[in-house]
C-alpha cells in the first residue's frame, strides 16, 4: 500500500482582521478587588491608629477628637 500525502498550502486572508480579547473572570476580579479594599482598609486604619496615638501622646485633644470620630467610621462592624 502507498503512503499517502497531504500537502497544505498558505493563502494569506484578505478580509478584515478582528482583534481577539482575553476577558480576566468574574471571581478573579471580584476576588482581587476585595482583597485590595481590604489592604486599603487595613493600611487606612492602622495610620489613624498612629495618628491618635501621637495626639495622645502630645496631649492634644482637639487633633484626638477629630481624629476618634473618623475612626469611629473602621469600628462599627
Amino acid at each position: 500500500m502507498k503512503k499517502q500525502k497531504i500537502v497544505y498550502r498558505y493563502v494569506p486572508y484578505q478580509g478584515i482582521t478582528i482583534h481577539a480579547r482575553k476577558e480576566i473572570p468574574f471571581e478573579l476580579q471580584l476576588s482581587s478587588r476585595l482583597l485590595l479594599d481590604e489592604i486599603c482598609f487595613n493600611w487606612n486604619k492602622e495610620r489613624l491608629e498612629r495618628a491618635i496615638n501621637t495626639s495622645i501622646d502630645a496631649g492634644n485633644k482637639e487633633v484626638f477628637l477629630a481624629l476618634s470620630e473618623q475612626y469611629r467610621q473602621y469600628i462599627w462592624e
